[in-house]
């Protein structure tokens, strides 16, 4: 023989195929380096950062160990108080978004013409197209004193909230209703129309078909959407800033003092976490979670 033959390599997926560990670690090599390597040791170091302290002649943030950070956000009224109304403006968030979005998602999936359906889908999703500050920028102007709300609701002596709590609740309900109004579309386009069809036939009026029919087939649905209405709203603070007036909420404090105390920035930002694990906890009771 002139040459020797080369023996004929395997391909890749044989490889994979034959050795199941090697393949699963390398589907999960990607995703866990990035959830370990940056997601859980940047929460990690947050925490320790939270555990530090401030030298209060040099202004200097000290390593050390102190739950003073922690113990401030329960007995520092002004701490807690923010706390609490960043909690309810989150809940008040979801709530007006589901009560949006159910309405909304059967009168699109079952009653709406295909190209009424078309035109509010892209009216829903409009919002997620422009920015984030130029949207805050548009609310900013409709309530403000000489905005579009007080000059439609002048012939009426209506006049807007003001700058505060109920405008900063709207303008968070307006950011984030596509994430609850889009699974609760699509949730309740999967209900076969017959059931509707039955519930009528058996004497059920509209609200008794919503209450007993549709809300408990689309709750995984509503869950899954209010996960990102309630995190959300947690996190923000810049609606807040331009049309909260002189409302505070937990991204404002954390602002204010990211630069000036680090560790009481670092105690507030688990506060958000803290409440995200807790609603997913109640969810999880419900067993809302594993039937998404």
């Amino acid at each position: 023989m002139s040459a020797i033959q080369k023996a004929p390599q395997r391909p890749v997926s044989t490889y994979l195929h034959k050795r199941p560990n090697v393949r699963l670690i390398a589907l999960l090599a990607l995703p866990m380096t990035w959830l370990i390597g940056v997601y859980i040791i940047s929460l990690a170091l947050l925490l320790v950062t939270a555990l530090w302290f401030i030298d209060p002649f040099t202004s200097k943030v000290i390593p050390g160990f102190t739950l003073d950070n922690f113990i401030n956000i329960f007995t520092v009224p002004a701490y807690f108080s923010t706390a609490i109304r960043t909690l309810a403006i989150a809940l008040a968030v979801t709530l007006v978004c589901i009560l949006f979005a159910i309405p909304l998602g059967i009168f699109m999936a079952k009653i709406a013409r295909p190209w009424v359906r078309n035109l509010l889908a892209v009216a829903i999703t409009l919002p997620l197209w422009a920015g984030y500050l130029v949207k805050l920028l548009a609310m900013r102007l409709t309530f403000t004193e000489q905005g579009l709300f007080n000059w439609l609701m002048e012939p009426f002596g209506i006049t807007g909230p003001g700058f505060g709590v109920p405008v900063t609740v709207l303008t968070l309900a307006y950011l984030w209703f596509p994430y609850m109004a889009l699974p609760v579309f699509t949730a309740i386009r999967q209900l076969p129309h017959n059931l509707f069809d039955a519930s009528a036939d058996l004497g059920a009026k509209g609200w008794s078909t919503v209450f007993r029919m549709v809300l408990p087939l689309i709750t995984p649905a509503i869950i899954a959407g209010s996960v990102f209405t309630f995190s959300l709203s947690l996190g923000d603070y810049l609606a807040a800033k331009f049309v909260g007036g002189s409302t505070q909420m937990i991204g404002s404090i954390i602002a204010s003092n990211i630069n000036l105390n680090p560790p009481v920035a670092a105690a507030f930002s688990m506060v958000p976490i803290a409440f995200v694990v807790m609603y997913l906890v109640i969810a999880r009771r419900t067993g809302s979670l594993e039937r998404m």
